[in-house]
């Protein structure tokens, strides 16, 4: 079985790659704060982008969890678990 891994390379026919994207949301982010404090980036950041990944997912496979959880590198239980945070199921 070929392990097609995303990569960097696998996206270069984008203008932007997604960890371009990531840092200039992150600037945009920080920038807005105006010196305010804030907390649990990490959370927050994977919050907003683990639904829509879940979701572009489960899309490509047309519900099918078992080989959405292969995709993702999951377990079945474990994407189950995140499709119910995200009201998915």
């Amino acid at each position: 079985m070929e392990n097609t891994q995303p990569n960097s390379q696998a996206f270069e026919s984008s203008e932007v790659t997604l960890r371009e994207n990531v840092t200039q949301v992150m600037k945009h982010y920080f920038s807005n704060l105006k010196g305010e404090e804030t907390q649990h980036i990490y959370d927050f950041f994977l919050d907003e982008v683990e639904e829509p990944l879940l979701a572009a997912v489960m899309k490509y496979t047309n519900n099918n969890q078992s080989k959405a959880a292969r995709m993702l590198g999951l377990s079945r239980g474990t994407l189950r678990t995140k499709l119910q945070k995200y009201g998915m199921l």
